[in-house]
This record gives structure tokens, sequence and C-alpha cells, in this order.
């Protein structure tokens, strides 16, 4: 299957997991498009001081691949920054959140996967 981009979802979403200001998802693809247990297929783009609130995963992992920019990030009580080819994975009840911490926007792949 292959789907261009200008068939793509966008949403922007405001204060994301009670975090600064909007959020852009570019779905990839949505959950209806893909065979295995996938919550969330997207690229999303966080703009300098915005952020993605501190929020759990129970039963779920998610993976954040980062793209272009730098971020930082909550990993469970954990402060670290990250930038282009770093990724973090989160799930099985623990807590992260992320922030652009740049000048340039943030951008990064993340991917829900259900236990």
């Amino acid at each position: 299957m292959i789907k261009r981009k200008s068939e793509m979802k966008v949403e922007i979403r405001e204060k994301m997991r009670d975090g600064n200001g909007n959020v852009k998802l570019q779905h990839i693809f949505d959950t209806d498009e893909i065979m295995g247990k996938c919550r969330l297929f997207s690229r999303i783009t966080l703009e300098p001081g915005c952020s993605i609130g501190l929020h759990q995963h129970e039963q779920e992992e998610e993976v954040y691949y980062i793209l272009s920019g730098t971020g930082t990030v909550d990993d469970n009580g954990e402060i670290k920054r990250l930038g282009p080819g770093d990724a973090i994975k989160t799930g099985g009840g623990q807590v992260h959140s992320i922030s652009n911490s740049g000048d340039e926007p943030l951008e990064f792949l993340a991917v829900v996967i259900l236990f």
C-alpha cells in the first residue's frame, strides 16, 4: 500500500496532554489501515516552546524517533535532551513528556503499539 503525503490527514491539537502550545500530527497511517496492534503512527511537529505533557502508557508502549530539531524529554522522571537519530520508548505503566527546547521545529515519528 502506498499512501501519498497529500492523502495523510493533518490534525492540530491544542495543549496535548496538558502541554504547551499546539501539536501538529500528520497521520501517516490511520489505525484502520494497519493490521497490527498499533494505535498511532504519525509524524509530530512541535514548534519552539511547545510540548506534549506528562502522560502514562499502560498496556501499550510509545516510541518517538527524532527526525530534526532538539527536544527535552522526561523519561519516567529522568530528564534528557534528544536530537536527530535519537529514540525513546515508554510503556508498561511508565510516563513521559517531550518539549521543543530548540530554536527550530522539533519533528519526530510517534508510534503507539498495543500489548
